[in-house]
């Protein structure tokens, strides 16, 4: 009688990159040798432990003294958790239509979060303060959900950047009509690397009440967590986190891969590394015809649209998704360990799969 081998081993080829997401890179090692640290003893379960005290200096190092971490397993659920904790029942959020919080998460934030999402077209994936004010009404009117949070994404969903004076020019309308700001920092660090500013330079310093910070696309295994940056804006962080299915019960696990890549300059490394990865792959991409980049090429995404054929038969030897498949247009994402070698390899198979093509 056959039977399946229960041994540990390798089911995959260690050679095949693809460019459809940073979410397909493995953990960085330095986090794994972190993990493995963690992983000897005894700790208090729920966050009372050692390693989830420590990140707690390590972020108020980066976004300022009253700020507060609160690790969640992934970035839905950090989005979820912390748009529930500045808004009320009746809350609304307004969002870009092109926010991962409306695109790619399910629903969770209207099912799981109980608001209402208020979108808005954007030629870029960026709100202004005009682009707001086309939600931004509407707050004594019963029949409608009452706008109370801006949410926006850094870097965005399109791989455009804000500067820190957009985003502070989008605080100070919220505030200014009552509502809170929500930043979506899944890619945060692609941000900071490509502005060459601090985190907080774009996120504390002018006033983000609350975001959602991201590890998983940039060298954790798995692990975002929720920053307060307003103590006053927020509602009880810590029900809400267990409401929402999200308190891990051996949080030094998340912690400790947090405080592996914010201690020093790991997360910094790892997405200008990702940057500049994008930034050849871009260079590549224009030199081929029949090929058109749509949008700045500013963190470690690189939008393009190209014959549906030619993406069909790419796929088959790098996998990438489409973005709006009607159009042609494809998303081409860049990780931590993406090397020289594989955008080159990719940007050949590229212009020999366009030289194939016959309109």
């Amino acid at each position: 009688m056959n039977r399946p081998r229960t041994d540990a081993r390798r089911h995959h080829d260690p050679q095949v990159r693809g460019f459809a997401s940073d979410n397909y890179a493995g953990a960085h090692p330095e986090v794994l040798a972190a993990l493995a640290l963690a992983n000897v003893g005894h700790q208090v379960a729920y966050g009372e432990d050692a390693y989830t005290e420590n990140l707690q200096g390590i972020i108020r190092g980066h976004f300022g003294a009253t700020a507060e971490a609160f690790p969640v397993f992934n970035g839905t659920g950090a989005n979820v958790v912390a748009l529930q904790a500045v808004t009320d029942r009746w809350g609304a959020v307004i969002c870009a239509e092109s926010a991962h919080i409306n695109v790619d998460e399910g629903g969770a934030p209207e099912r799981m979060g109980g608001l209402k999402l208020l979108t808005v077209p954007t030629p870029d994936g960026k709100l202004t303060p005009e682009l707001i004010d086309r939600q931004a009404w509407g707050w004594e009117d019963e029949h409608r959900a009452m706008p109370q949070v801006v949410s926006i994404t850094q870097s965005t969903e399109l791989g455009t950047l804000y500067t820190p004076d957009e985003i502070r020019a989008i605080c100070e309308h919220a505030h200014a009509r009552g509502m809170r700001v929500h930043l979506d920092g899944s890619r945060i660090a692609n941000a900071a690397a490509s502005l060459n500013v601090p985190m907080r330079t774009f996120t504390n310093a002018v006033g983000v009440d609350i975001l959602s910070l991201g590890g998983t696309k940039n060298g954790a295994l798995f692990g975002e967590a929720v920053v307060v940056l307003n103590q006053d804006a927020v509602g009880p962080m810590k029900h809400l986190r267990k409401l929402s299915m999200q308190l891990a019960s051996k949080m030094r696990f998340v912690s400790v891969q947090l405080e592996a890549l914010l201690a020093k300059d790991l997360w910094l490394r790892n997405a200008r590394h990702s940057n500049e990865m994008a930034q050849r792959l871009a260079e590549g991409v224009r030199a081929v015809h029949g090929v058109e980049i749509l949008y700045p090429v500013q963190a470690n995404a690189v939008f393009a649209r190209l014959p549906h054929e030619v993406s069909e038969r790419l796929q088959k030897r790098f996998r990438f998704y489409f973005w709006d498949e009607a159009a042609g247009d494809v998303r081409w994402m860049c990780a931590f360990d993406t090397t020289e070698e594989d955008v080159d390899r990719f940007v050949a198979a590229l212009k020999e799969e366009m030289a194939r093509y016959t309109p």
